[in-house]
């Protein structure tokens, strides 16, 4: 497909993680996770580029006898953002770049859905900002740590929370967010600028800071399921999935 914007995906990746220490290095089929995100980011056909951005010599150097692309960032980061950022500032994108933030505990991720995250930006080029959802059935999806958003009819999020939105007895369908991002350069350093939002804190959704800042985010659909990798517990779900293909 031919376009004239530029594709970037990075993939943050820490070794510190209080639920999981060391869990981009986990061996899945005889590779780390990272390894398993990086091919299946690289089959998207929109993506020039794929990095893996970590704060640990381990990961680093693995992804080396890998033979994937690795930037190496400060530990100090807070958000997995700050860090793509940084690897974008270390390559020194253009701010008409549209950088990818790609989960790196995302192993059997569908490369498809990358390709619904960026085909906004190809169809109207004042899209800031990009990410997923998912229609689900409400029973399913109560729990606070799966993410719900609300959009308007031009696709723009209106809101996002860890409580069910909208409230309503009579749907039995919301939508899930699916916590991969696309930003032009420019607001990817804007969003970084910004201090936390009164609602990010709230809700604990870092998204909150850009809706609450006037930056419009656009929702793209997908009708595909992610499982990514809280826990050990997950990592056979994920086997699972992986072994399926």
């Amino acid at each position: 497909m031919h376009t004239s914007l530029t594709f970037t995906g990075i993939i943050p990746a820490r070794y510190e993680s209080s639920r999981f220490p060391g869990k981009p290095m986990v061996e899945l089929l005889g590779k780390p996770m990272f390894w398993h995100v990086y091919k299946r980011a690289t089959q998207c056909r929109l993506l020039k580029s794929v990095y893996l951005a970590t704060d640990d010599n381990r990961i680093f150097n693995s992804a080396h006898e890998n033979n994937v692309p690795v930037i190496m960032t400060s530990k100090a980061h807070k958000s997995g953002t700050d860090r793509v950022l940084e690897a974008a500032e270390i390559l020194s994108l253009p701010q008409d770049t549209i950088v990818v933030n790609i989960q790196g505990d995302e192993p059997a991720l569908a490369p498809e859905m990358l390709d619904q995250l960026l085909y906004p930006f190809i169809s109207d080029n004042r899209i800031k900002v990009c990410t997923l959802a998912r229609k689900e059935q409400k029973n399913k999806v109560s729990h606070k740590n799966t993410v719900k958003v609300v959009f308007s009819q031009k696709m723009k999020a209106l809101y996002f929370s860890r409580s069910i939105i909208p409230y309503s007895e009579n749907e039995q369908f919301c939508h899930v967010h699916i916590g991969a991002y696309a930003f032009k350069m420019k607001y990817l350093k804007l969003f970084s600028e910004l201090k936390q939002s009164r609602l990010e804190i709230a809700e604990s959704l870092e998204q909150l800071r850009l809706l609450e800042a006037d930056i419009p985010i656009t929702i793209a659909l997908t009708e595909h399921i992610c499982q990514g990798v809280d826990t050990p517990e997950d990592i056979d779900k994920v086997l699972k999935l992986l072994s399926d293909d």
